[in-house]
């Protein structure tokens, strides 16, 4: 049997190309702290940061409560979406350096799809106007899953759709996919949707980081070709 290819690379969001985890953490945390919930920063770095919002909220929830509170939880959500969409109208988020020096370049040889807790409204108010606004050929986010990462769903969805779009000659399998991430909890989704895995250290230490196959401080200046060798 061949070995596997490199043909798709999916990419996390927040923490990978846009510079933004500490304003969705300041963010969710003031909506969980109006609700009555407290999330210190040790927390949500140790346990929840890549989880989707509604998976934390949830278990933040059902830890005081032992139930879970479907109105309560949509409240939090939207209350939290509502300050960083006021916070971020007047403080735009970056991007990392070199993601769009990388992503030009991995787009000429693989397809490139998002796959990110985040709103789609997010991703999108991101990308805006940016020289990588129409590089995706897709991006699932966290209305797109029911549940979220650590659990593979969403890169299995980002895959089914990039199988479902644009030239395919035949169809990507997940093991000729790599996908980028920053958190532990994204790197086990990528892990359980049997994908290989860079990790970014941009948030966590690179000796947190090692399940993933490669981890590397940015992506900036990072050749295709230290990709590829993941396959062989």
């Amino acid at each position: 049997m061949d070995a596997a290819r490199l043909r798709a690379i999916i990419f996390d969001f927040n923490g990978v190309i846009a510079d933004d985890e500490t304003t969705h953490f300041l963010t969710f945390q003031q909506a969980l702290q109006e609700d009555g919930l407290a999330l210190t920063k040790e927390d949500y770095y140790a346990a929840y940061l890549g989880m989707d919002e509604r998976n934390c909220a949830d278990a933040l929830l059902k830890s005081e409560t032992g139930v879970s509170d479907r109105t309560r939880l949509q409240n939090i959500l939207d209350r939290k979406a509502a300050l960083f969409r006021d916070y971020t109208s007047t403080h735009r988020p970056l991007l990392f350096p070199g993601v769009v020096e990388f992503v030009k370049r991995a787009g000429q040889r693989y397809r490139l799809a998002i796959a990110s807790g985040g709103r789609r409204e997010q991703i999108d108010f991101a990308l805006r106007e940016t020289p990588i606004e129409k590089d995706f050929a897709v991006i699932a986010s966290a209305e797109d899953t029911v549940i979220g990462k650590p659990d593979p769903a969403i890169y299995e969805l980002a895959l089914k759709l990039v199988n479902s779009v644009g030239p395919k000659p035949s169809l990507i399998k997940a093991e000729e996919c790599l996908a980028i991430e920053d958190s532990l909890a994204g790197i086990c989704s990528v892990v359980a949707a049997g994908m290989k895995v860079v990790a970014l250290s941009t948030t966590y230490q690179a000796e947190q980081l090692t399940d993933a196959h490669l981890v590397i401080p940015t992506l900036e200046g990072i050749q295709l070709d230290r990709l590829e060798a993941l396959f062989k």
